[in-house]
């Protein structure tokens, strides 16, 4: 284990990341997100989502550094007297769950269609680029409200679970923003992958199709579907915030950031700013750092730029 961090801190890449204030800024600010989302039972000074906690005469007060503010709530209080940083940390665990998942299952379908679309070619990669085509032409959040608006009619009482399974396929099958782009990406290495002479000799010495793509070409597509992932998680958690901000997103029960900001847009005009401003500042901060990493990933990973 040691040698392997080890190898790992003398890499090239290893070191860009370390020659690179940008990314371990996004990196650290990143981490803290993500600590925080995972531990927040022990980081959140108050469960907002606990009923028999919440006190309706704390309800909208404002910051500890304003007047009327208190220590008790630094970041002030919702309509509903719910601590607005716990309600940040609770609920950037679910919009990380949700963008990370959503995420993963469009990389386990868009890499399965495309090796399948480069290796086979003809009618077949014919077929599955019509289909990409025609999600394609669709704007990507169109295509979530319709499968959230569907999902919801057909399970009008769905339990939590099932609503949260809606919405990460809701967002997998975002039109372009989703599985479309890791097909399109994998197809267009694949091809490239098997004009090279390691994949020919494979397939003349009888190695089966199947093993030619699990064990040659995959980890040889990887590298830009790294790149893509990281980029693309930043995406489904802002679509993620879109739909809840909709009202089709997380159920209203475990409200997503996107929850936040629309619960607060309601009280934006009437004074009470920090409850929609906060959560959109840490959407921000979670996105912009999740996409200053992706672009520096893709940096470290080109080797035209070495």
């Amino acid at each position: 284990m040691k040698s392997t961090l080890a190898r790992w801190w003398d890499s090239d890449v290893a070191h860009s990341f370390r020659s690179s204030p940008v990314a371990m800024l996004a990196a650290a600010i990143a981490f803290v997100c993500i600590f925080c989302s995972v531990f927040a039972a022990w980081v959140a000074p108050h469960n907002p989502f606990d009923l028999t906690t919440l006190e309706l005469s704390d309800a909208r007060l404002p910051p500890a550094w304003l007047e009327q503010g208190t220590g008790k709530y630094p970041l002030g209080t919702d309509d509903q007297g719910r601590d607005i940083l716990s309600a940040l940390i609770y609920g950037a665990r679910i919009s990380l769950i949700v963008g990370v998942v959503s995420v993963a299952l469009s990389i386990v379908i868009g890499v399965t269609l495309g090796l399948i679309s480069g290796a086979k070619g003809g009618w077949i990669d014919a077929l599955l680029m019509r289909a990409c085509d025609v999600v394609s032409s669709f704007p990507a959040i169109l295509v979530a409200l319709l499968i959230a608006g569907v999902a919801r009619a057909v399970f009008p009482n769905a339990a939590e679970g099932v609503a949260f399974a809606v919405l990460v396929l809701a967002i997998a099958f975002a039109g372009s923003n989703g599985w479309v782009q890791y097909a399109r990406t994998v197809r267009a290495s694949t091809m490239v992958e098997y004009g090279k002479e390691y994949v020919q000799a494979a397939r003349v010495t009888g190695v089966p199709p199947f093993r030619i793509m699990r064990r040659h070409v995959l980890p040889n597509v990887l590298g830009p579907v790294m790149v893509l992932a990281t980029i693309q998680v930043a995406t489904a958690i802002i679509t993620e915030a879109t739909l809840s901000f909709l009202g089709v997103g997380a159920p209203p029960t475990s409200p997503s950031l996107g929850t936040l900001i629309r619960i607060g847009n309601d009280y934006l005009f009437s004074g009470e700013w920090w409850i929609t401003v906060f959560p959109g500042i840490m959407l921000v901060l979670i996105a912009l750092s999740v996409n200053l990493l992706g672009d520096w990933l893709r940096d470290a990973l080109n080797p035209r730029l070495r």
